[in-house]
């Protein structure tokens, strides 16, 4: 269980974002070195946790509970022989390409404790956006992805530290319940009857989902 690539992108301007700057960071690659990584502050007024990154948008992206995002690789090679194409480490504009972690059932809340310092804490699943499809450039792309349900995993920092590609990942906390990344982001879209069942998770979970789950009604 190891970080393959550690990934930033700079502001890029394109004509398939509804960002008002009119650029995207989803551009990322791979990063030589160390980078550092912290608590961005809240979504709206900090961008993202991942030193060098470009947080173009941050209405949407960005903040405490959007730090970090990872995709793991194996649900990369399995978009290459979907789409029939490569996709490089960072080409789903991940900061963290990881090898032999299970993201879709990682549980909201649970932690990692990547190199020697950082810790993450999951909070939920990427919700795929206009500019995500525009960057792949695949028709129908935001259902497709949405339907897989596969989506990587956002991330809020609790210690801070460096990272680098080789470091190793380390569990050190598993919550009690079972909200997991696949079963929150299936009730934040296709299955709202689940929202009830992502309150489990408690504080841990995207503020988003926990208001849609707290408006909820069957």
């Amino acid at each position: 269980m190891k970080v393959l690539s550690v990934n930033v992108g700079r502001p890029r301007a394109v004509e398939y974002t509804d960002a008002p700057s009119g650029t995207t960071g989803i551009d990322k690659r791979p990063a030589d070195g160390p980078v550092w990584v912290a608590d961005p502050g809240p979504r709206g007024e900090g961008a993202g946790g991942v030193a060098g990154d470009a947080v173009c948008d941050l209405r949407f992206h960005g903040g405490t509970h959007q730090a970090v995002y990872a995709f793991a690789r194996e649900d990369l090679d399995f978009w290459e022989g979907e789409l029939g194409r490569p996709i490089a480490d960072g080409g789903f504009g991940e900061n963290l390409t990881t090898r032999g972690m299970d993201l879709t059932g990682a549980l909201i809340g649970e932690r990692w404790r990547v190199g020697g310092e950082l810790v993450l804490e999951v909070t939920s699943g990427r919700v795929p956006c206009r500019t995500f499809a525009g960057w792949l450039g695949e028709r129908g792309w935001v259902r497709r992805f949405t339907r897989q349900a596969a989506t990587g995993a956002y991330f809020r920092v609790v210690e801070p530290g460096p990272v680098r590609a080789g470091d190793g990942i380390e569990i050190v906390h598993r919550p009690g319940h079972d909200v997991t990344v696949g079963l929150a982001f299936r009730a934040f879209t296709l299955q709202r009857d689940l929202l009830p069942r992502t309150l489990a998770a408690g504080g841990a979970l995207h503020p988003d989902i926990r208001e849609a789950a707290l408006k909820y009604r069957p």
